[in-house]
């Protein structure tokens, strides 16, 4: 068991993740019934908390039963952490209500924005990094953390754009949030993989900039190759396809650098049968099972 911490706001919080260094699925309705008839092989589950975001219901009936099974992970998608407003406090203390109500292992936002005013878009958006978005970013984690007396975990982002304001790199300025801030890192390694070819950057010295000491937990998933405007590769976060060769050989390279790590397979879209994401959890977890060995 980890240790609590205190984030730089002063206020105590509880460990960011007590996942287990294991291989988990995103949890989808269409499995609910064969999860539990077939209680499969793996570390954990995870899933959208504004799926959850309402008093009862199928999802809610299901996932009670999932839970006495399995660790659960909370992966917010629309906290708007990046936003240029205040947080939404109803969606925060709904937030609140869901962590009370399954008491998850781990709970994780973007590092993005998707609201604008009363107004919410279904998009995951790239912010500026410079310093008045940095200032803005930590006062949203730190309220966060606050609020829900956790460390959260702060996820990298997929980009396809970048702005021209920007006075710092996109490693430094997770780094800044990291250090400010006292949360933890999921490192998606498909976001970090598409954000290198679209920007051309050099992913080795993108990974020597991130705070690598602060990852608790990687992301994996698939995505969709087209061409922007001038015939250059341009890569889509589907999360609509299997896992990519080129992004299996970066998770390799990681875990043997870090260890093992709670590793998430998702797949959102074209979701397919569950033995077929058992099958990339399975390839995970040997690269877990390797790691572990040295």
């Amino acid at each position: 068991m980890k240790q609590s911490v205190i984030a730089p706001s002063g206020a105590p919080h509880v460990c960011a993740t007590n996942l287990p260094a294991q291989a988990g699925l995103g949890l989808k309705s269409q499995h609910y019934q064969a999860i539990l008839a077939s209680l499969p092989a793996v570390g954990f589950f995870e899933i959208h908390a504004e799926n959850y975001m309402v008093a009862g219901g199928p999802f809610h009936h299901y996932l009670g039963q999932i839970r006495q099974h399995y660790p659960l992970s909370l992966h917010g998608v629309g906290l708007s952490i990046g936003g240029a407003e205040p947080l939404d406090r109803d969606h925060l203390q709904r937030l609140a209500t869901l962590l009370e109500r399954y008491e998850p292992a781990a709970f994780s936002e973007h590092l993005a924005w998707s609201s604008h005013g009363p107004n919410y878009l279904n998009d995951l958006l790239p912010v500026a990094y410079d310093e008045p978005t940095l200032a803005r970013v930590c006062e949203h984690i730190d309220h966060t953390q606050t609020v829900l007396k956790r460390r959260m975990l702060l996820e990298n982002p997929a980009t396809y754009v970048e702005f021209t304001a920007s006075s710092l790199s996109e490693a430094a300025f997770i780094h800044d949030v990291v250090q400010r801030t006292g949360c933890g890192l999921l490192l998606d390694v498909n976001n970090l993989y598409i954000s290198c070819i679209n920007h051309q950057r050099d992913v080795q010295a993108y990974l020597n900039e991130l705070p690598l000491h602060a990852v608790e937990q990687i992301h994996l998933a698939g995505f969709a190759e087209d061409r922007d405007s001038s015939g250059a590769r341009l890569l889509i976060d589907s999360h609509g396809a299997p896992v990519d060769d080129a992004v299996w050989q970066l998770y390799a390279e990681l875990i043997a650098r870090l260890g093992p790590l709670p590793t998430l397979i998702e797949r959102d879209n074209d979701v397919p049968p569950l033995d077929h994401l058992l099958a990339e959890a399975h390839m995970a977890e040997r690269v877990l099972a390797r790691s572990t060995a040295r």
